[in-house]
């Protein structure tokens, strides 16, 4: 019988750069760990079964600057959000 496996896709860009951040933690911290694991170990292991994304996506996610990118997104939400209350 065939497992179903779903997996949470980023509604805003907001929630993409909060889970390329927690899979860059998570490939950081376990290279701290064990400096000898090839990424393709850390990619089969702990990412794939976690965020079910490719091993290209995986590369792709690796080189992004999501804590900048998530600055700049929630800067960019501020800027936009309507205030109650005008603060003087």
């Amino acid at each position: 019988m065939a497992k179903i496996v779903f997996f949470l896709m980023a509604y805003n860009k907001i929630n993409f750069y909060q889970r390329v951040i927690k899979m860059q933690e998570l490939v950081l911290q376990l290279q701290e760990q064990d400096e000898d694991m090839f990424l393709k170990e850390i990619y089969w292991q702990y990412v794939y079964p976690q965020f079910g994304i490719s091993y290209r996506t995986f590369h792709t996610w690796l080189g992004i600057n999501a804590k900048a990118g998530l600055k700049k997104e929630i800067k960019k939400v501020e800027k936009n959000q309507l205030k109650l209350f005008d603060d003087e």
